[in-house]
């Protein structure tokens, strides 16, 4: 007894501690704090409409959770400070949308594979394509210091010692990609998932050619002797793969991205610099009223009419928001190709149509899963649902309904449902349409705080016994 005294004395005025024997991952839950190094991009992380988002972000977040702990996010100035960073121990990981390379496979420890992306050429639509790394000998191309791209080039430069190329630090890969838009550089190089993001907002900029066949993306470690954390990060990535979590993730990011085409996309964006400005007051009344993103109602709008308020189908919808005239009545709007009207009326059925979206749903699939009962109504959609969850699917993903929408239009499955026949094929396209002009409009209106992020008054009340 006087002997465990005597060593508890000595631990109290000596720091006896257990830190040495801790393995790293309790080490981690002890501190509370998951410390990750990502970089500002579309596919990793940024701020959007509704705060911090991104892919890397997501799956960084749900891991921390995972843990117990706060995720606390580093951003280099340089993307090749990444690596010497977690070499170094800076972070217990790098979430950056690295590829696994054999050099960087010599000074860190990547984790499981997430994603397959290839490095593709990009040049500028309009100029010569090329065809070939020999078609590169007289254009001036720029990549990312420190990228697996600049690693490429030096495999390639053996077979082709002419080929040159300047890599740059403080540039992004989007930063390269607008050099190839504005011209002012005639090729850069980028991973194939990010050309896809930069193409909703610059069609003209393509991809060439491949440089690689597939490679994988995947977390960074710093070599360790210790493989809890390590372990931990396989059983996290191998449970987001069986429940279909990563698939999900994915399909936010990624599944609306090649919707729209090139005469599209410059067609929207020039109705956002021409048209948007005469209503964009009252989208942000109507979208502040009824507690949402005036850039979604806003999109909604362009779906429906292209923001022509004399806008008139051969079904007898009309106005801005393409109201029923039964909606129309309902919602109390008594002129449909008044603006004004026709906005207000749009929001407040939408709100009304997202107040009867189950609240366990998740945004945004519970926004999409709206938008789909907004097109094709709120009865097809709950039969779409049920379609889905007999399949096996998730009633509550907009991922597995959107698969099971379109068949609503054959006989053999509508025949089966409560509700019977609906275009529900139309449905998925008008909702991968409205998140793309939305992100575009996020996108033009970069500098802009999101209305969500701001405090707002109570809703007014809205009479759903009429509807």
């Amino acid at each position: 007894m006087r002997l465990l005294f005597l060593i508890l004395i000595l631990c109290f005025y000596t720091g006896c501690s257990e830190d040495k024997t801790l393995s790293q991952l309790k080490k981690i839950q002890n501190e509370g704090e998951l410390i990750v190094i990502t970089r500002l991009s579309p596919t990793t992380y940024y701020k959007g409409t509704h705060g911090k988002t991104g892919l890397e972000y997501e799956l960084a977040s749900r891991f921390a959770r995972r843990l117990g702990v706060k995720l606390k996010l580093i951003v280099p100035k340089n993307f090749d400070d990444i690596i010497p960073m977690i070499i170094r121990g800076e972070a217990h990981l790098a979430a950056a949308g690295l590829t696994i390379t054999e050099n960087r496979k010599k000074v860190v420890k990547f984790g499981p594979v997430y994603q397959k992306i290839s490095q593709q050429l990009v040049y500028r639509l309009g100029s010569r394509r090329p065809q070939s790394i020999e078609d590169l000998l007289d254009g001036q191309l720029e990549v990312v210091a420190g990228s697996s791209h600049a690693e490429r080039l030096v495999e390639l430069s053996r077979i082709h010692p002419d080929l040159r190329w300047k890599e740059s630090r403080g540039l992004t890969s989007q930063d390269l990609m607008s050099l190839v838009f504005e011209q002012v550089i005639d090729y850069t190089v980028a991973d194939s998932n990010e050309l896809k993001l930069f193409k909703r907002y610059n069609k003209e900029v393509n991809a060439a050619f491949s440089l690689t066949e597939p490679q994988s993306l995947a977390w960074a470690m710093p070599y360790h002797s210790d493989q809890t954390l390590y372990l931990e990060t396989i059983k996290f990535f191998n449970e987001l793969k069986k429940n279909g979590e990563l698939e999900q993730l994915i399909e936010r990011y990624y599944g609306h991205a090649d919707q729209l085409n090139f005469v599209g996309t410059r067609l929207y964006l020039r109705h956002v610099k021409t048209k948007l400005p005469r209503y964009q007051g009252q989208f942000i009344r109507a979208a502040e009223k009824y507690d949402m993103d005036w850039r979604l109602l806003a999109a909604i709008g362009y779906q429906e009419s292209h923001w022509k308020p004399g806008a008139i189908s051969p079904t007898g919808v009309r106005g801005i928001m393409m109201l029923t005239q039964i909606t129309a009545e309902q919602l109390k709007v008594t002129n449909r190709l008044d603006p004004g009207q026709s906005i207000e009326g749009g929001a407040k059925y939408f709100r009304y149509i997202l107040n009867r979206i189950p609240e366990r749903i998740d945004k945004p699939d519970r926004t999409w899963m709206a938008l789909a009962a907004y097109n094709v109504g709120f009865y097809h959609l709950e039969d779409a649902r049920i379609l889905t969850s007999e399949a096996g699917g998730d009633p509550d993903k907009w991922i597995d309904v959107k698969k099971h929408l379109p068949l609503l239009s054959r006989k053999k499955w509508y025949k089966k449902t409560k509700y019977g026949f609906a275009r529900g094929y139309e449905a998925v396209k008008y909702v991968e349409n409205i998140r793309i002009y939305h992100d575009l409009l996020v996108w033009s209106n970069n500098n802009e705080k999101s209305l969500l992020d701001t405090p707002k008054p109570a809703l007014p009340a809205i009479d759903s016994s009429v509807f």
